[in-house]
């Protein structure tokens, strides 16, 4: 393989050149994190406006690991438990760091840990933090096939990783 050389550092990604490939990698973040979890047999998800693909997508509690000041050495879990709370104002007794997978890896670097979270209670409002405005859905597995039809229609997009979640929780869409 040949060296790595980067050919722009930014601010919250950089680009690299391997050869001939392109590639980003996140400049200020150790990992990505995402949460699968249930609250009262229903699937926890997450609404939120992505400015890359200027749509809103449906999609996990996720976020980064170590991305701010006060903890750069944040471990996943950690940074799991944080982002599930933040996001949805959720907390669990149990975690399993259930498997890491690439987000586009033809594209970027990035992986991300999926925790599957268990035990929930309500500890917040959740909503995310600053300028996040997160919308939380709980879905029931009877409803999941009119809930994504509902939101497709709606123009929104459905982030792969919920499907791994699916799996991952064992549920089945009726």
């Amino acid at each position: 393989m040949s060296n790595t050389e980067t050919v722009y550092p930014g601010k919250y990604l950089n680009v690299l050149r391997k050869g001939r490939w392109e590639y980003t990698e996140r400049a200020k973040s150790s990992g990505v994190v995402a949460i699968a979890a249930c609250y009262r047999e229903q699937l926890i998800l997450t609404e939120q406006f992505r400015h890359p693909v200027d749509r809103i997508v449906i999609d996990l509690p996720a976020g980064l690991v170590g991305d701010s000041n006060e903890d750069e050495n944040e471990a996943a879990q950690s940074a799991a438990e944080r982002e599930l709370l933040e996001e949805t104002g959720f907390r669990a007794r149990h975690w399993q760091n259930a498997l890491t997978i690439p987000t586009s890896p033809g594209l970027t670097s990035e992986l991300v840990e999926i925790f599957v979270a268990k035990e929930l209670e309500k500890a917040s409002a959740g909503g995310g933090v600053g300028e996040e405005d997160i919308k939380v859905h709980l879905v029931p597995p009877t409803n999941l096939n009119r809930f994504w039809k509902e939101q497709r229609t709606a123009g929104k997009l459905i982030d792969p990783k919920v499907y791994v979640a699916l799996h991952l929780l064992e549920y089945r869409a009726e």
